[in-house]
């Protein structure tokens, strides 16, 4: 799939995200969206480990590219191109992001970002997933918002049907939405699962922190 085909497929989801204020669902539609949600569930736990090409897109139009290394357990690591002074790591409990040129770091528990979803998918996604309609049979989007905590942010994942993916759906991407209503759009490419990753590379080092006496 080329890029330009996910990015239509992401303002498809974008535009029908309105549709969700429309009313409460027939009983049959509410029951097809939840197994959806969990299919989607299930795809994201059965990704033993993954790395893809990404493009991040911010709320100004700034676009950036780099490396995602996924791995079971709530890792993730955001490795932007050279040149762009950001690291983005999650090791299962915390979000940690570092600025590499100002050398500020800030963490915060994985539960209270919009993340949280795609790193403990049965507890996020289950519960506070809803299925975004979509004019498109060939994707499924999610839209992932805990509305008891609306400082954590809508997170809406997007995936393609594929038959090679685990649980037949790949991830194509997400766009995050935070409480100010600024929207990232991050879209995935290139996705190869099985691959090597040690777990050393979901550390980071506080760049502030002295040396040890």
């Amino acid at each position: 799939m080329t890029m330009s085909m996910i990015y239509r497929r992401f303002l498809v989801a974008l535009s029908s995200c309105a549709l969700l204020s429309l009313g409460a669902p027939p009983a049959a539609m509410a029951a097809d969206s939840a197994g959806e949600v969990n299919a989607a569930a299930a795809a994201l736990r059965d990704i033993a480990t993954m790395r893809a090409d990404f493009t991040q897109t911010d709320a100004n139009g700034q676009r950036v590219g780099g490396v995602l290394t996924l791995k079971r357990g709530g890792l993730i690591r955001f490795q932007y191109d050279p040149g762009y002074p950001m690291l983005i790591v999650a090791d299962g409990k915390a979000l940690t992001v570092l600025d590499t040129e100002l050398k500020k770091l800030q963490r915060w528990p994985v539960g209270n970002s919009p993340l949280g979803a795609l790193l403990d998918p049965g507890k996020d996604i289950g519960r506070f997933g809803t299925v975004v309609p979509s004019f498109d049979s060939r994707t499924l989007s999610i839209e992932v918002r805990d509305r008891s905590h609306p400082e954590y942010g809508i997170l809406t994942l997007v995936f393609e049907r594929k038959a090679g993916a685990p649980g037949g759906l790949e991830l194509d991407g997400w766009v995050t939405m935070d409480a100010q209503s600024r929207r990232t759009v991050i879209r995935l490419a290139n996705q190869r699962y099985g691959v090597p990753v040690a777990n050393d590379l979901f550390r980071v080092t506080n760049p502030m922190a002295g040396p040890h006496h």
